[in-house]
């Protein structure tokens, strides 16, 4: 005989219905996705309603507010782009410091790595000039030798 037709009839009931956990949660998420749809419903129903009973007012008021607007935004906009200068100096101080430090930044290889490139390419550059000096010095003693004769 079959393991399950030992088994009462409360206690396979039992088993086959779903826990009480899933069913908690899909009601508490309903309920709370029913309540806020309905306030955002009730927000732009009101928000409808006061910009309707506004409109008149704002056209009255038009030539007095959007000058002040626009004064206001760039206003703002000059002391959010001022602390983000602020902000950008501030960082790129400290990453200096912490470079002189020795304590290599993130990006302090990369610019190690520029470091040196640089100065392997000056070295080429001295060479030359050290060189083409040799040689316009060499031309100058020739040409006062010249002069001398």
């Amino acid at each position: 005989m079959s393991n399950d037709q030992n088994k009462p009839m409360t206690q396979k009931l039992y088993e086959s219905v779903p826990s009480s956990r899933p069913t908690a949660k899909f009601l508490t998420a309903t309920t709370l996705s029913a309540t806020l749809l309905f306030l955002s419903g009730l927000t732009l129903t009101w928000t409808v309603i006061a910009l309707i009973m506004a409109t008149p007012v704002m056209v009255l008021f038009s030539p007095v507010l959007v000058p002040s607007a626009i004064v206001i935004f760039l206003v703002i906009t000059g002391f959010l782009f001022s602390g983000g200068c602020g902000v950008a100096a501030i960082t790129a101080l400290s990453w200096i410091y912490n470079y002189v430090q020795g304590k290599h930044p993130l990006g302090a290889d990369k610019l190690d790595y520029a470091r040196d490139m640089l100065a392997s390419m000056t070295r080429g550059v001295t060479e030359k000039v050290k060189e083409y000096g040799q040689y316009v010095k060499y031309k100058a003693r020739e040409v006062a030798q010249g002069e001398r004769s």
